[in-house]
């Protein structure tokens, strides 16, 4: 489960998470639904992201390398790009409209 400790609410109950370099690269690329997807780096930097080939929009959190939030990208949608200005270790790739949900916002801590 995801979680927003500094909230207390539930992100997500299930999720995939992407350690390898082909998880990482094809993330949703093909997907016919969204998914809760979470990326973990080897260490923190600026990771910028694409929707090729993704067909829906989604919301990102980008957390530091003690899971506090970042930076936050909703309504991402599909065929453009993104470039966090924040460095991160984690990326949660979430369905729309699961942060407005969880109230999470800059700052929160988030496990999993």
């Amino acid at each position: 489960m995801i979680k927003n400790t500094t909230r207390k609410t539930i992100l997500e109950k299930k999720y995939k998470i992407c350690k390898n370099i082909f998880s990482k690269t094809l993330g949703l690329m093909f997907s016919t639904k969204p998914k809760t997807l979470i990326f973990i780096f080897k260490k923190e930097k600026i990771i910028p992201l694409h929707m090729f080939f993704v067909f829906f929009p989604i919301e990102v959190l980008f957390l530091d390398k003690n899971k506090i939030v970042a930076e936050i990208k909703e309504n991402f949608k599909p065929f453009t790009f993104y470039s966090p200005r924040k460095k991160s270790k984690y990326i949660i790739e979430l369905p729309k409209d699961s942060i407005k949900k969880s109230k999470t916002k800059i700052n929160d801590k988030i496990i999993f």
